[in-house]
Formats: C-alpha cells, sequence, structure tokens
C-alpha cells in the first residue's frame, strides 16, 4: 500500500501526507495546505506588515544568545566562501579610494535609504548593484523562491 494521501485546500492537489506540516489538533495529525501553499502564505504575509516583522526581528537578533551564533554562523560563511569575502573586501576598499562611489538613494524605490552592494557574480567583485536592505532582501526572496540560490 502506497504512502497515505491529502487534498490540500488551497492548491486542490492531492499529495502525500509528507507534504504537508504536522498539527496535532488536525485528526490526521498534519495541517489542511500543503507545505508549499503554507509557504506563500507566510511569505505574502511578511510582505504585507514588512515593518512589524522588521521591528520584532531587530528586538530578537539583540538577544545575546542570538548575537552570539550569528557571529558563529558569519564566521563558518567566511570560511566556506572566500569568494565572497574577497569581493565584500575589495568593494570596500573601492569605496575608501573613490573608484566605487555608493549612490544616495536606491535605484530599486528611489528612496534615500544606505543602499548595499549586491553581487550577482563574485568572480566580477566590482560589477555591483546598490539597492536598499528591502530591495535588497526582496530580490534575494525573489531569487531564492525561483530556485536560483547560491
Amino acid at each position: 500500500m502506497g504512502p497515505a494521501m491529502k487534498k490540500c485546500f488551497k492548491c486542490h492537489h492531492l499529495k502525500p501526507l509528507n507534504e504537508f506540516y504536522r498539527h496535532p489538533r488536525m485528526a490526521d495529525g498534519h495541517l489542511n495546505k500543503c507545505i508549499a501553499c503554507a509557504r506563500v502564505d507566510v511569505r505574502i504575509n511578511r510582505a504585507l506588515r514588512d515593518e512589524k516583522y522588521l521591528d520584532y526581528d531587530r528586538r530578537r537578533a539583540s538577544r545575546p544568545e542570538r548575537r552570539r551564533r550569528a557571529a558563529e554562523r558569519q564566521r563558518e560563511l567566511r570560511r566556506r566562501h572566500p569568494e565572497r569575502e574577497a569581493a565584500y573586501r575589495a568593494v570596500a576598499r573601492a569605496i575608501r579610494s573613490g573608484r566605487l562611489v555608493r549612490p544616495a538613494e536606491c535605484p530599486g524605490c528611489g528612496e534615500a535609504k544606505p543602499v548595499h552592494a549586491h553581487h550577482e557574480d563574485y568572480q566580477r567583485p566590482l560589477d555591483v548593484t546598490w539597492l536598499c536592505p528591502r530591495c535588497h532582501r526582496h530580490h534575494h526572496a525573489v531569487r531564492s523562491y525561483f530556485g536560483e540560490r547560491r
């Protein structure tokens, strides 16, 4: 006999139970919408309430244990991806020397906010797109949604 199946109430597809989050209050022990639909709903909810979640994330990130774990993750990422670190440092040197100029406003949304240097290719460290934090997050969220992760 094959795996137990369930129909998602959002997309109406029949899927195996392992494609649904567990939920102890449901009769079969799984949520009534599939993982894919639940993730889309979370992204939409977060986009609609961006300021509220940014404030929550800021307060949560300032807790000592989270700061320590974030520093450990950052060290590990730098160790595993030296090409990224080299690109970041090349941009910082170019800004200090005047070879790169950070714009006063975000080309994505046009708001006068501090901008980040976004690299599409770390092999070309000075080829950057300037984006404010919100546009930068959005860019990566869209790329990860369509499976273009680095």
